[in-house]
């Protein structure tokens, strides 16, 4: 895929357990983009009623106000379903999160081969140090900028 010219989307699943028999989709966070255009958003988060993990709770408390809650479980990965179409996903992490997006039938793959990185616990540390980046809440938002780095310093390289 050609990050600069293809039309793709850019998802972070946030799910209440590691096995998606066990849980459900808490937050999905997703930048819908045609090349380093960004064209959308998608920002949904349950209701915290309905997350009964504290820690989980706790961890997702940030930037309450663009988030859009939801009081029904099936309604996040119905809703990003619809709103994804048949875009390619670039993930943030491959295990869980493809459980939980297995109903969804678009071509799926880690980002961090386009940054020429492989993903590891502290891959978020490394991005932000890497691309000198200022931390943020909204990963999805830091893999973004990242994209739009390689992409502005591909010319430095080939003139390398």
């Amino acid at each position: 895929m050609n990050l600069e010219k293809d039309k793709y989307i850019i998802v972070e699943v946030i799910p209440t357990h590691s096995n998606a028999e066990k849980g459900m989709i808490a937050q999905i966070s997703a930048l819908k983009l045609d090349g380093l255009k960004l064209k959308d958003r998608f920002d949904y988060r349950l209701k915290d009623e309905l997350i009964e993990n504290k820690d989980l709770k706790e961890v997702i408390q940030y930037d309450k106000a663009s988030f859009t809650y939801v009081d029904n479980p099936n309604f996040i990965p119905e809703k990003f379903k619809s709103w994804a179409k048949d875009l390619p996903l670039l993930l943030i992490e491959d295990t869980y999160t493809l459980d939980y997006l297995k109903d969804i039938k678009n071509k799926k793959e880690l980002i961090y081969p386009y940054l020429n990185m492989e993903h590891s616990y502290d891959v978020f540390n490394k991005i932000m140090k890497k691309y000198n980046l200022a931390p943020s809440n909204h990963l999805v938002d830091l893999l973004y900028e990242a994209i739009i780095y390689e992409s502005n310093n591909k010319g430095d390289k080939n003139e390398n």
